[in-house]
């Protein structure tokens, strides 16, 4: 399913998917009352992208480890029910209830630095503008 970013739906924040993200996302399910929020795994690629609310990326300063993006991109998201590889896959679930809050992602970010940053050349391929 493709749906455009911004708007109703959410922003998306990219990063590497290595082991300092999966350190993220393991203290944003242990602060937040219902889990981290969903998190896309892109194994081919090597990255997540962690859905926030909509608008963040007109608030979103550059970041070092993480692109954030919106209106006008869109993202292809796996099936619902894709919980593992192959393929992209949910490493958190979508639910209709939360995303992932932009502010702890951010400070969890510069804790942990996920590499390889993410650059925005390479997600302009795989992000197409609507």
């Amino acid at each position: 399913m493709c749906l455009p970013l911004g708007g109703q739906f959410f922003d998306i924040v990219t990063t590497a998917n290595g082991d300092a993200a999966r350190a993220v996302v393991r203290l944003l399910d242990e602060q937040q009352v219902d889990g981290c929020g969903p998190v896309i795994d892109d194994p081919a690629h090597g990255r997540f992208h962690w859905l926030v609310p909509p608008g963040s990326s007109t608030r979103w300063a550059p970041h070092r480890y993480a692109i954030c993006l919106g209106r006008p991109h869109e993202i292809t998201l796996p099936p619902l029910d894709q919980l593992e590889p192959p393929g992209s896959y949910w490493l958190r679930p979508l639910t209709a209830s939360r995303l992932v809050p932009t502010a702890p992602l951010r400070d969890f970010l510069d804790r942990f630095q996920p590499t390889p940053p993410p650059h925005e050349a390479l997600l302009a391929a795989e992000l197409k503008a609507v």
